[in-house]
């Protein structure tokens, strides 16, 4: 599938979004929702698994992808929620499959808490949980963004696939071949491909709070929004036990899918899994 086919852009309340859109309109709507340093690429063998039987909905969150980022973007979970509700309107996309990764997990999370009657379900894949924001394993990178570090390093790793898979993507997934050049350039060119973009992206990494999640906490345990937990085993980000705490948190939460060595980005390397999970539950 050529998604580039099925690229679009909206104007919404906090700015212009871009976004793929691929399936039947009129049925489900699934929304697709990346984390930091990727964007809506990452859901690609997923959506070209689903776009035969729903509309499948994928942005690129501020700064990623196509989407820009304004000089005074909020990067806050709260703002990039905001993001989230400001696209649903512009598009008017209501009765929402919600499925999310990663930090995107984090933003989905405030979001679902804030704008339940939006929701027909809710997914979480591997994503910071309660007060596992920024992860023991992710807080070398924001304390070199916290320094300016990536301003200086960004760039170049941007232009080396070979060392951006190595030092930012290559450790979310099993295998060492993975993610492609191509996918390297495509997610970390829009972060930090210049010196401007990768001083927005260190104002990101330190604008992400454990305090912003703990701090929705006592309503998303009163979400009873249908909820699915997908999650990779063998991700040192973001452990197993985050899984079953979700699912003892949250009311609506069903049940936990163990992707057996499955590491952060297995919605990507095995979509297969994911899709099959996700069919069962919307069943």
């Amino acid at each position: 599938m050529n998604l580039d086919e099925h690229r679009h852009a909206v104007d919404t309340a906090g700015g212009t979004v871009s976004y793929y859109d691929v399936g039947p309109h009129g049925g489900r709507t699934a929304l697709f929702v990346h984390g930091v340093g990727t964007n809506a690429l990452l859901w690609r063998g997923v959506i070209a698994r689903l776009a035969g039987e729903v509309r499948c909905v994928a942005l690129d969150l501020p700064l990623h992808g196509h989407t820009p980022a304004a000089a005074d973007q909020d990067f806050s979970l709260h703002g990039l929620a905001k993001v989230l509700a400001d696209f649903c309107a512009a598009l008017g996309l209501t009765g929402i499959d919600l499925v999310a990764n990663d930090t995107g997990g984090a933003v989905a999370q405030v979001f679902a808490v804030g704008r339940p009657d939006l929701l027909t379900s809710f997914t979480l894949t591997n994503c910071d949980t309660h007060d596992n924001l920024p992860p023991e394993a992710f807080k070398p990178a924001v304390e070199a963004a916290a320094k300016g570090q990536f301003a200086v390093t960004g760039p170049a790793l941007a232009s080396m696939p070979a060392v951006g898979r190595k030092a930012a993507l290559g450790p979310g997934y099993q295998s060492a071949d993975l993610p492609s050049s191509e996918l390297v350039r495509a997610f970390l060119k829009p972060v930090m491909g210049t010196v401007k973009r990768a001083r927005q992206f260190e104002r990101l990494l330190v604008s992400l709070k454990a305090e912003d999640l703990l701090a929705i906490e006592p309503q998303l345990r009163e979400l009873t929004v249908p909820t699915l937990v997908v999650w990779g085993t063998a991700d040192h980000f973001f452990e197993l036990k985050w899984a079953y705490w979700l699912v003892e948190t949250i009311p609506g939460a069903q049940r936990v899918v163990e992707v057996p060595d499955g590491k952060l980005f297995f919605p990507d390397e095995r979509p297969d899994e994911l899709v099959a999970a996700l069919r069962d539950f919307w069943s």
